[in-house]
């Protein structure tokens, strides 16, 4: 009986891959593709179709879309697997290739905790030549993989969220730390951004589930990051809004996507955080208006936010598609 079943889903795995590989699919599909595709990548413990499932997701590097290349890089970091540090460090190591996708590749490589790419991220990290986003995410990228691996790595509080992030949140000790505290790291420029991004999110952590009575607090706090001088550091407070789903953050989030003189991957990030309200009144119509910016990486980011609000909107248990119509993992 496990032969069948193998083959099935190997035929999935592969028809994943068309869709997120053909530049004749609807932006929106492929990224509900790469998202199935993510589910496989990350089983623990690994099956037969892992490295499958990252060879398909590496394999759309070579789409012309920022966007989609950004988001598929951030999925191989998610994977916990080695197979996905060859095209990180490929990804990252390509001069001609887009900002966001580099600063994403050695952000994932951190993620994946890869010792091997200490040199190659020390490397980019003192290079003056490269943009500061680069450098800025190279540095948190080392900072990381030097604590996963110390031997006096701390006890963290269990998060609310699966999620592999650049930086661990401050350690869980007797006391619960105030949120004035935090915001006071969280901003405080002259510090290592290894450490306001762990102030940034053990605030996250504060704000989940949005019923508590830290969460409006924590992610007023947060929203105070989004006039940081870091674009690396105001874009990664926007992905956190959009891990947190709350209704809160939508003023801030509304405020940036509009900011046209605001980088471009600050402003995506925004879209996709509101994306993933889309049931809250206004959200939709909100992105819409942003259809027809002059930004591509905008104006993609739209439109897989608006599929994300319709996602949410329907209920649907997977951000995620098979061929034939099922969500991996429903």
């Amino acid at each position: 009986m496990a032969a069948p079943e193998t083959s099935e889903q190997e035929a999935q795995v592969q028809a994943l891959r068309r869709i997120l590989t053909s530049e004749q699919e609807p932006l929106a599909r492929r990224f509900r593709a790469l998202f199935s595709l993510k589910y496989v990548a990350s089983l623990k413990p690994p099956t037969g179709q892992t490295v499958p499932a990252i060879e398909a997701i590496a394999a759309a590097f070579a789409s012309p879309s920022a966007l989609l290349k950004h988001e598929l890089a951030y999925c191989l970091g998610q994977s916990r697997h080695d197979a996905a540090v060859s095209p990180l460090r490929h990804v990252l190591e390509d001069k001609a290739e887009d900002t966001m996708c580099r600063h994403e590749a050695a952000e994932a490589l951190g993620a994946l905790g890869d010792e091997a790419s200490l040199g190659l991220l020390r490397e980019m990290r003192d290079d003056a030549q490269e943009p500061t986003e680069i450098r800025e995410t190279c540095q948190i990228a080392v900072d990381r993989i030097v604590w996963e691996h110390s031997k006096q790595k701390e006890q963290l509080k269990q998060s609310d969220f699966a999620s592999i992030d650049p930086a661990p949140p401050l350690a869980q000790s007797a006391e619960q730390p105030l949120i004035p505290d935090l915001e006071k790291t969280l901003l405080d420029t002259k510090l290592e951004l290894f450490q306001r991004y762990r102030a940034m999110f053990a605030l996250r952590d504060l704000a989940s589930p949005p019923d508590l009575p830290t969460a409006v607090p924590a992610v007023q706090a947060l929203a105070r990051g989004l006039t940081d001088p870091s674009a690396l550091f105001r874009h990664e407070i926007a992905f956190v809004f959009g891990q947190l789903s709350h209704p809160a953050s939508i003023p801030s989030l509304t405020e940036t996507l509009g900011n046209t003189n605001e980088q471009s991957m600050v402003r995506h990030e925004a879209a996709e955080a509101l994306g993933s309200m889309g049931d809250e009144e206004g959200v939709e119509d909100t992105l819409r208006k942003f259809l027809d910016d002059p930004e591509q990486v905008v104006r993609d980011s739209v439109i897989v936010a608006l599929d994300m609000a319709e996602f949410e909107k329907n209920g649907e248990v997977e951000y995620a598609i098979v061929p034939g119509g099922t969500a991996i993992g429903a």
